[in-house]
């Protein structure tokens, strides 16, 4: 009975930080998202407001790792679209926390386009290959030296 009264504090303690480390990123991506919205809304550009905003996220989440750009682009994207009516303003902003989409797609689309082309001369160098090899046949076995008359 007391090893299991000791599991259970020890599971009972190892939860508690994983619910508070849960909870503070919730709330920093929500707070993120606020300080973001409000300085959009004030005329501010979207590179001070972006980085005010992720710098507090940042602050924020604290342990081991970091949260990296997109992860707090997403937070507030998320917080954002939970709470529409509070964030009514700030859905037009939305599209320049993720400028690179656009280009990574048209990177991706260009990338399959020159695989394509590349195997396109790859299949007729083959086929060139093959034809060649078909009209030698026709020719016979004995060697034509160019200056033996």
């Amino acid at each position: 009975m007391k090893d299991f009264k000791k599991k259970l504090i020890f599971l009972t303690l190892g939860m508690i930080p994983t619910l508070s480390l849960q909870t503070s990123k919730v709330y920093a991506g929500s707070f993120g998202a606020e300080i973001f919205c409000t300085m959009r809304d004030g005329g501010n550009d979207h590179e001070s407001s972006w980085e005010a905003a992720y710098t507090y996220i940042k602050k924020q989440k604290g342990g081991f790792f970091k949260v990296s750009p997109k992860q707090a682009a997403a937070q507030i994207t998320e917080s954002v679209i939970r709470d529409r009516e509070a964030f009514s303003y700030c859905i037009e902003f939305l599209d320049q926390l993720h400028p690179n989409r656009k280009l990574i797609r048209d990177l991706q689309k260009e990338e399959e386009r020159k695989e394509k082309e590349a195997q396109e001369r790859e299949n007729n160098r083959k086929r060139l290959e093959k034809e060649l090899e078909e009209a030698n046949e026709d020719f016979s076995d004995e060697t034509i030296e160019r200056y033996s008359y």
